[in-house]
């Protein structure tokens, strides 16, 4: 295999990589055993993932410098043994000691003497249960497509056999941004410079407009109002993982009462559960704090190319009442919405790479400390609709574990499987702490707006009592 250089966007994931950043992706998956599976059933599982010692790309891809630049190659010393492992939970083996151990795996960097990804299996789950936690560098592949990875190593048939995610042949297909567009924006401005020539005139026009609309429109979010706040700090390399599940068809059921879509939902609870987390700690900003969302444009079944664009949505997090602050956050996300649709193909992914652009430069650089573009990623991927199987085990969970950064110490993202949506949260240890209430709070957040639901549907009114007439009433009625 001839040397293959990384793409301007594939070297800025290594230049933003420090020990307290490591710029890797990761995810948790929770099993089931066959309820007739025999005692040994994990450990002929593991023992049948050893014997794959065999690797396809980009998984047997390693870095390599040269003149200056960074190339991948294959790596002709592959050893499987450094990438695959088998754990087991210290009793009593409760998800509070699987999140911790994931928390631990996940501030650990990549050894880039090596292909840059690991895996592991950790049994010893109180309940039976079993994990993967898997993590690999975001300059081998991205996030999504990681996840697409390990989904198809899985099978929606229950008697297939399990597929050593390294030995699945992974098709060269663009990559798919998620929630490091922030990221995606600057890169592409270096990357498709003749392309975006052309679409020069309409992104100004628009960005010329979005500037004057911003003095009038109340639902406009600019790049430069989000408010300082703790979850803006510098990090450390030490990371909290927290994770839930959540019902889809409860949160479905507040759409129509609510007029709202299932990423208003989903922002109106982390808007909650954020406020309640900084009121407790006595941080809440006094402005809205401002969220960073990957937004899917994509009005037909195709699977080609980026309809993906990224937006900045107003939180709403000053505000009392829950139902205000999801109009706030409606009214913002809707306002975007309608900037993208008067932009198409190309030119909306410029608009957006010029007004992420300074963002991206400052987390690279931290040159503006003191500036924010938005204060949290919050990111919502759209998984299996179907349950899956790992040779016959059921996947019970899929829990997304994310990147951040310095001046961005939060990353919320979460997916969907089936008929849940699964809450993967990632947070610096030492700046943010006991992040884990998050989960209560984002509980507390949809409770509320189921209440506010109730108040607003209309309630039936009891029947009066039928008045029954004499037949000297009625005759004088008549």
């Amino acid at each position: 295999m001839l040397p293959k250089p990384l793409s301007p966007l594939d070297q800025l994931f290594l230049l933003l990589e420090r020990r307290n950043q490591p710029m890797h992706v990761g995810g948790l998956q929770l099993l089931r055993p066959p309820a007739d599976a025999p005692a040994d059933f994990l450990a002929r599982q593991v023992e049948k993932l050893r014997e794959a010692t065999a690797a396809l790309p980009p998984f047997n891809l390693r870095l390599n410098r040269r003149f200056g630049n960074w190339f991948w190659v294959e790596d002709e010393a592959f050893d499987l043994e450094a990438h695959f492992r088998h754990l087991a939970l210290p009793a009593p083996g409760r998800i509070r000691e699987l999140l911790a151990l994931v928390s631990q795996l996940h501030s650990a960097p990549l050894d880039r003497a090596k292909p840059l990804w690991e895996l592991y299996v950790i049994s010893g789950i109180e309940d039976g249960r079993f994990a993967i936690y898997a993590k690999i560098h975001h300059a081998l592949v991205d996030g999504i497509a990681a996840t697409r990875i390990l989904r198809k190593s899985m099978s929606e048939d229950r008697s297939a056999e399990l597929t050593p995610p390294w030995t699945l042949q992974r098709r060269n297909r663009e990559r798919e941004p998620g929630a490091d567009l922030a990221i995606v924006g600057l890169a592409r401005l270096i990357e498709g410079a003749r392309t975006q020539a052309a679409t020069i005139p309409v992104v100004t026009r628009e960005l010329y407009r979005s500037i004057r609309e911003a003095r009038e429109n109340p639902d406009f979010v600019s790049a430069f109002q989000a408010p300082r706040s703790i979850l803006n700090q510098r990090i450390t390399g030490s990371r909290r993982f927290a994770a839930q599940s959540y019902s889809l068809p409860r949160i479905r059921a507040l759409l129509k009462p609510l007029h709202a879509t299932v990423n208003d939902i989903v922002l109106a609870m982390c808007a909650s559960a954020l406020r309640r987390y900084l009121m407790d700690l006595e941080a809440l900003p006094q402005k809205p704090l401002i969220a960073m969302v990957p937004l899917s444009l994509r009005r037909d079944d195709s699977d080609e190319g980026n309809q993906i664009a990224m937006i900045l949505a107003n939180l709403g997090t000053h505000l009392a009442n829950p139902l205000d602050r999801l109009e706030t956050i409606r009214g913002s996300v809707q306002d975007a919405k309608r900037r993208y649709s008067r932009l198409g193909g190309a030119a909306m992914l410029n608009y957006v790479a010029a007004v992420m652009a300074p963002a991206g430069l400052n987390i690279a650089t931290g040159l503006a400390p003191r500036w924010q573009s938005f204060n949290v990623i919050i990111s919502n991927v759209p998984g299996p609709k179907r349950p899956l199987y790992w040779s016959g085990a059921s996947l019970e969970g899929m829990y997304p574990v994310s990147v951040i950064t310095d001046g961005l110490a939060l990353n919320i993202t979460l997916t969907s499987y089936v008929d849940r949506l699964e809450f993967g949260i990632i947070a610096c240890r030492r700046t943010l702490p006991r992040i884990q209430r998050l989960l209560d709070y984002l509980e507390q957040g949809l409770v509320e707006l189921e209440e506010a639901a109730g108040e607003l549907q209309p309630q039936p009114q009891p029947e009066a009592p039928a008045v029954k007439k004499s037949r000297r009433s009625r005759s004088q009625g008549a």
